[in-house]
C-alpha cells in the first residue's frame, strides 16, 4: 500500500444499486485520464468485477512479494484483484464465516503487489458487516481518502443508505460524496431520459446531511449490454449522455478536497 496515493471505498447499505458498476466505470474513467488504478473487489460472495471489466477466466499469479493482480491485455494501467480469480468454478458459492472473510480481505490488502498506483478503488458488498469492518481496519494505517456512497432515487434505497452513512461516521471514514445511480432511463432510440423510478432522492439526501452530491448516472441499455461481456464504456461510447454523467461524477470526485471524518 505504500505506493498507493489515494484509496477510495465504494459503499451502500442497499444491494442492487450498482456499486460494482460505479466502481468499475470510476476505475476505467481514471485510467483514460492517464492514471494508474487498482480495482479491489471485496464482495466475496458475489464477485462481479472480473466479468464487468472483461477478465473472467484469468488467474492470479504469485511472486516472492505476494499475489500479482490481473491486468487487461491491452494496458498495464489497471490492476484488478477479486476472489473471482481464485475460484475453480465461476458458479461456486463462497460459504464462509466471518473470520475467514476477514482473513481473506486482509490478505487482499496486505499481500497483493499493487505497485505504484494513483488510485485504489475498493468495491464492497452491501451492508455494514464483517467485510466493511475488515477493509476499514486493514486500510486505517494507510489513511484511506474516504467513501463514495451509491444510492438509487427511491425512498427504500435512501433509507438503507442512511445506515451506511451512519456506519461511516461511527468508524471515522470520511464521506467523499453521494452518487445517484439508475437515475432515469436513457431511451436507446431517441436518447431521452425518463424517470422510471423516483428522482432527486440522492441529491435531497446530500442536502439534508450536508454531504457533497457527486451527480446522477442514468440506466443505459448500452452500458448494461457492455458489462455483460466486459469492457470500458467510457472508451466505447464517447458521445453517450451516460458517459458525460460518469465523467462529471469522476471529475468532481477527484478535483474536490477530501472532507474530514465526522
Amino acid at each position: 500500500m505504500e505506493g498507493v496515493k489515494h484509496k477510495i471505498l465504494v459503499l451502500s447499505g442497499k444491494g442492487g444499486v450498482g456499486k460494482s458498476t460505479v466502481s468499475c466505470q470510476l476505475a476505467l474513467a481514471l485510467v483514460l485520464q492517464g492514471k494508474k488504478v487498482g480495482l479491489l473487489d471485496v464482495d466475496l460472495c458475489g464477485p462481479s468485477v472480473p466479468r464487468i471489466v472483461g477478465l473472467q477466466g484469468r488467474d492470479v499469479k504469485k511472486s516472492n512479494q505476494g499475489w500479482i493482480p490481473v491486468y487487461p491485455e491491452e494496458h498495464k494501467s489497471l490492476a484488478v484483484m477479486s476472489i473471482g480469480f481464485l475460484l475453480p468454478d465461476p458458479d461456486a458459492a463462497v460459504v464462509w464465516r466471518g473470520p475467514k472473510k476477514t482473513a481473506m480481505i486482509k490478505q487482499f490488502i496486505e499481500d497483493v503487489v499493487w505497485g505504484e498506483l494513483d488510485y485504489l478503488i475498493v468495491d464492497t458488498p452491501p451492508g455494514t458487516s464483517d467485510e466493511h469492518i475488515a477493509v476499514i481496519e486493514s486500510l486505517k494505517e494507510h489513511q484511506p481518502d474516504g467513501a463514495v456512497i451509491v444510492t438509487t432515487p427511491q425512498g427504500v434505497s435512501i433509507s438503507d443508505v442512511r445506515k451506511e452513512i451512519s456506519f461511516c461516521n461511527k468508524v471515522g471514514l470520511p464521506i467523499l460524496g453521494v452518487v445517484e445511480n439508475m437515475s432515469g432511463f436513457i431511451c436507446p432510440n431517441c436518447s431521452e431520459c425518463t424517470n422510471i423510478f423516483s428522482s432527486e432522492g440522492g441529491k435531497l439526501l446530500s442536502e439534508e446531511l450536508n454531504i457533497r452530491f457527486l451527480g446522477k448516472i442514468p440506466i443505459d441499455p448500452a452500458l448494461t449490454a457492455l458489462q455483460e461481456g466486459g469492457g470500458s464504456f467510457v472508451s466505447k461510447f464517447p458521445d453517450s449522455q451516460t458517459l458525460k454523467a460518469i465523467q462529471l461524477f469522476v471529475s468532481d470526485l477527484i478535483t474536490s478536497p477530501t472532507p474530514d471524518a465526522k
